[in-house]
């Protein structure tokens, strides 16, 4: 018996409480993870926006396909189609979740303890579902959820505040779309490369550069960006392109001139990372739904880099109704996140000339 981490949305929360609390659904792309769960390994439930610990589940089944609306409104397709048969042995209502920060918690598992409660080095474990946890931890953790079912220890939540994180749904003519309303806004951080955010942008901007040449990828930066990012890249394999080899129209390729990272194989672009270093996270995104809407059929991976602290603001930002409406879908299908320390934690790898470009996608995060 083994555990591991099934990472809940407050929609998807919501979702589960809801029904009868006996399938576990994940998205394609944590296939080979579930794969490999067998029956009597058991899911440690956690919520993430509110960070707390929520329920255990233990495995019923092997692993199966089925699309059957659960964890969305039925007339909308479910994205959670890989599925288990599990039995809830706790799930606990959403004020007497465990937050993780809480000393009893945080001072325990092998991943937090030691670790600043203000650093993001942590959510690593959680950061996609069906991460195996420590048996330690694992064990821990369904102990103390176990406990709280008969403890019933409240910890407050502020219940305008966890409505502001539930997915707003709206209604076209021929599909319900899910966006998120922003509640505030947020000047731009001055964009001189002295400011210490613009520095670390370029860091970042220079590791992607980085672990693109070392997979094999030719790369594209903005001229703009180029001095300084070849301050921390040296271009040793000469792959840094001097102009793309795309066929497309003027104001495509203008628009594509900008982005702030491209990875690319022949004359195809294969990644491109847009890395907000501002607090609105605003203009990397709109790049990227520019994008979209001029080259519909594009079929590329595209990825807003930021720090952990703007997680929420960039899925926030993708929800916004005019980026969620674009015609040709959504850009929350098209577009994730990833962490400045994912792509740290990434460019560590020793054998990144040996690993597919895909490896991003068990670093990237998908909005809710």
């Amino acid at each position: 018996m083994a555990y591991y981490v099934n990472v809940f949305s407050p929609d998807t929360y919501e979702a589960f409480s809801k029904s009868p609390r006996d399938i576990a659904g994940f998205r394609k792309n944590r296939q080979k993870a579930a794969d490999k769960i067998q029956v009597g390994d058991k899911l440690i439930c956690y919520m993430t926006k509110l960070s707390r610990w929520i329920g255990v589940l233990e495995v019923q089944s092997e692993c199966f396909s089925d699309d059957t609306s659960i964890f969305v409104p039925k007339d909308e397709p479910d994205p959670y189609v890989i599925r288990f048969k599990v039995k809830p042995l706790a799930w606990l209502p959403k004020e007497k979740t465990i937050p993780i920060h809480d000393n009893r918690v945080w001072d325990h598992l092998s991943f937090t303890k030691n670790v600043d409660k203000n650093s993001s080095l942590w959510t690593g474990k959680i950061r996609n579902s069906l991460n195996e946890l420590k048996d330690n931890d694992g064990h821990f953790l369904e102990q103390l959820i176990l406990d709280q079912v008969d403890k019933q220890e409240v910890f407050e939540i502020d219940e305008v505040e966890y409505q502001k994180l539930i997915t707003h749904r709206i209604h076209r003519l021929e599909k319900v779309v899910s966006v998120t309303i922003p509640q505030d806004t947020e000047s731009e951080i001055e964009s001189s490369v002295n400011h210490p955010e613009v520095r670390e942008s370029i860091k970042i901007q220079s590791l992607l550069a980085s672990i693109g040449s070392q997979m094999g990828m030719k790369i594209w930066l903005p001229r703009s960006d180029r001095n300084a990012v070849l301050t921390e890249w040296k271009n040793k394999d000469q792959v840094l392109l001097d102009v793309l080899p795309l066929n497309y129209d003027e104001t495509t390729i203008k628009t594509i001139e900008q982005i702030d990272v491209l990875w690319l194989k022949g004359r195809s672009i294969v990644r491109a990372f847009e890395v907000e270093h501002t607090t609105s996270i605003y203009s990397g995104i709109l790049r990227m739904a520019d994008l979209l809407a001029l080259q519909p059929n594009m079929n590329i991976k595209l990825h807003i880099v930021a720090p952990p602290e703007r997680r929420d603001k960039v899925f926030q930002e993708i929800r916004r109704p005019v980026f969620s409406l674009l015609d040709v879908a959504p850009l929350s299908e098209r577009c994730t996140y990833l962490s400045y320390e994912s792509v740290q934690e990434l460019a560590r790898e020793k054998h990144l000339s040996r690993l597919l470009d895909s490896v991003l996608d068990d670093y990237a995060e998908e909005a809710e």
